[in-house]
């Protein structure tokens, strides 16, 4: 009877769409933004959050930047906000040299007005179990990752494009946590530049 209880309990959650059960302290996932806010973006303030690992050097990433600005603009108004979590690495002793980066990055790119965390120690991907950039995260209102993955079908393999998208995940998710209703796949394999362990970079450096 126990066994069957928990089975129909996970059935449930698949049912409605829910990737990650809500996570308890993810509002102690305190983060700094690069304006010097601190910010929680897995505890949204308004109905839903979408958060997006880029790196700065990753073509994949940056090919994504118009679309990712896009889905901002657009679903803002209907109470969506956007963060931008860096995974880049930086190397060099000062930590200003990687926020300069960023900055020049978000300039470039047309990021305009964007929350943008430098993720240093992986904590956010952590958090997350992020693994690839760029990777797309919903957080609905209580704090439930509702989807994971791509943000759209563009690429069809690494350096091979499609010539017209014809599955929108990120939107399709976000118009379903909106509407309240379960996320058709709310998991797919994002394709583009692994995320790296800093401290196994720096090991690797001097040696």
């Amino acid at each position: 009877m126990r066994t069957s209880l928990v089975m129909l309990w996970c059935l449930s959650l698949m049912l409605c769409g829910t990737l990650v059960a809500h996570i308890d302290g993810a509002s102690r996932v305190q983060l700094r933004a690069l304006d010097g806010r601190t910010v929680t973006p897995f505890t949204p303030a308004n109905r839903a959050s979408v958060v997006i690992f880029v790196a700065t050097d990753c073509p994949v990433s940056n090919s994504y930047a118009p679309e990712i600005q896009r889905v901002c603009r657009e679903y803002g108004p209907r109470g969506v906000d956007c963060s931008l979590v860096y995974e880049d690495v930086d190397l060099h002793p000062s930590r200003e040299h990687l926020d300069q980066e960023v900055r020049k990055h978000l300039a470039e790119y047309g990021y305009d007005g964007f929350t943008a965390i430098v993720d240093r120690d992986r904590t956010a991907a952590t958090y997350a179990k992020a693994s690839i950039t760029p990777q797309a995260f919903i957080v609905d209102k209580s704090g439930d990752i509702r989807y994971r993955g791509r943000i759209d079908n563009l690429y069809a393999a690494l350096g091979k494009t499609r010539q017209q998208v014809t599955s929108h995940d990120l939107r399709d998710a976000l118009d379903a946590v909106l509407a309240g209703r379960p996320v058709p796949h709310p998991e797919t394999e994002a394709l583009g530049c692994f995320i790296t362990d800093p401290a196994l970079l720096r090991k690797h450096d001097h040696e």
